[in-house]
């Protein structure tokens, strides 16, 4: 049965791309980088989608935002070429309220891969945890069951829309430490997080 929560927020940003680092074929992969401008960015999404995907229980966030910087100029590796510091979810309501929290900061975002027809990369946002908290129901979103934070999200980023994507697809994150919940949510399961956010300021990324 699918269960859905309303209203609510998350966050959530980024650039890029396959978990298993192989592109999809019109991509190639890429070992240097240009980012224009870079530095202090922000990040902010309408509806950001959390999930269950053996339950079915589905929780939704009317908004997110995140902040972190890119780092800037020619040449860049793609690992580690930003990171995001700051994460927000708001207003998360009904049927339990749930609150959910960014944990592990910073978080780290990758790049693997670009196709220059379409202006888009891909690549990825590890090091990525979360809480997740409500009335008789705990929670924590990581990539492993243990204290290490090591969830990972798969992204793209386009140059044309300044519009950076949390794909549901293709990550490492799962439910863990799972308290109550009503069987909402189970110890195990995979999670799936997806939003689409717009970048402020909107920045140019390219390879070479």
């Amino acid at each position: 049965m699918r269960t859905r929560i309303g209203a609510a927020a998350l966050a959530g940003a980024a650039v890029l791309a396959s978990s298993t680092g192989a592109a999809p074929p019109a991509a190639a992969t890429a070992t240097t980088w240009t980012v224009r401008p870079g530095g202090a960015i922000t990040a902010t999404a309408g509806t950001t989608t959390l999930t269950d995907t053996t339950t079915g229980s589905t929780f939704l966030c009317a908004s997110s935002s995140m902040t972190g910087t890119l780092n800037s100029g020619g040449g860049l590796p793609g690992t580690g070429i930003g990171s995001i510091t700051a994460a927000a979810y708001r207003s998360c309501a009904n049927p339990i309220s749930p609150t959910l929290m960014p944990r592990g900061l910073p978080w780290h975002l990758n790049l693997v891969s670009y196709d220059a027809a379409t202006g888009v990369s891909e690549g990825t946002i590890s090091h990525l945890r979360l809480s997740f908290s409500a009335p008789r129901c705990g929670a924590v979103i990581n990539g492993t069951s243990g204290s290490t934070t090591g969830g990972m999200v798969r992204i793209t980023y386009a140059n044309p829309a300044g519009k950076l994507k949390i794909l549901p697809a293709g990550g490492t994150l799962h439910w863990y430490h799972v308290s109550g919940c009503a069987g909402l949510v189970r110890n195990g399961d995979h999670a799936t997080l997806s939003a689409a956010y717009a970048l402020s300021p909107p920045q140019t990324i390219t390879s070479p």
